[in-house]
């Protein structure tokens, strides 16, 4: 039986580990920014909605059709938001009922 040196079994060790830069942090990142990027979005639609109607109230020159526009964006954008948050809720229910 031939003894291998323990300096041998920490290089291996260490060249075997994954990069602290690896490519699932920069995936994690991206889907943030991707989130973070569609949520304000949905934000923005909504406050746009929110100014557009209260344009409309203060009697400001708006044209009802812009109005109607910009609350049914902002709603449509709401709904595919929840939508795609239930779903992500309903994934982790799942994988937290799997057995290990």
């Amino acid at each position: 039986m031939e003894l291998v040196p323990l300096q041998g079994l920490v290089q291996l060790n260490q060249t075997s580990m994954v990069p602290k830069n690896s490519g699932v942090e920069q995936t994690a990142h991206s889907f943030q920014s991707a989130l973070k990027t569609a949520l304000t979005n949905v934000n923005d639609a909504q406050l746009a909605s929110g100014a557009a109607t209260q344009a409309m109230a203060q009697k400001k020159p708006i044209d009802l059709h812009e109005v109607m526009i910009t609350a049914n964006k902002a709603s449509v954008s709401l709904q595919a938001t929840l939508e795609i948050r239930n779903k992500a809720v309903e994934a982790y229910q799942e994988m937290m009922r799997m057995q290990v």
